[in-house]
């Protein structure tokens, strides 16, 4: 239960985040993560720059969603292994904020698809731990185009 409400605090924080028109264009900072939750990032870039949308959905849960802009949402790993087919390129991914809770955490951070420059887009991420390896529960994005 207490990841339930976890889950959905952040669902709302989200949310209401996004009601909010922002006033401060001044680039968020990056932020080291913990080494079991970097490793999701880095092995998510790997993957996305080498064109694996195995590798990529190797990286969620069996039920995992991913919920991109303008598109319904796919789950599980068949359905994001065909989602992420041929998909890929120059990925480069940096953390906001985390929390973790139990087996439950959250990324929040942006994405480029280059080292250098401001993030073109941002990203929630939700994950679960299984065993001793945290996996995708959740990979919501968007881009940054028109803010």
């Amino acid at each position: 239960m207490k990841g339930i409400k976890f889950i959905f605090g952040l669902m709302i924080s989200c949310a209401l985040a996004t009601t909010l028109k922002a006033q401060d264009t001044t680039p968020i900072e990056a932020i080291d993560l913990p080494d079991d939750l970097e490793i999701v990032l880095r092995n998510y870039e790997s993957h996305w720059r080498n064109f694996d949308a195995q590798g990529l959905a190797s990286l969620f849960t069996a039920d995992g969603f991913v919920m991109s802009p303008a598109k319904p949402p796919v789950r599980g790993k068949d359905a994001i292994t065909k989602k992420y087919k041929g998909s890929g390129g120059p990925l480069f991914l940096s953390a906001y904020a985390y929390a973790v809770e139990g087996d439950i955490a959250y990324i929040i951070g942006g994405y480029k698809g280059n080292e250098n420059g401001a993030d073109t887009g941002k990203f929630t991420l939700t994950l679960k731990k299984e065993g001793d390896k945290w996996l995708i529960f959740s990979d919501m994005d968007n881009g940054n185009v028109g803010y």
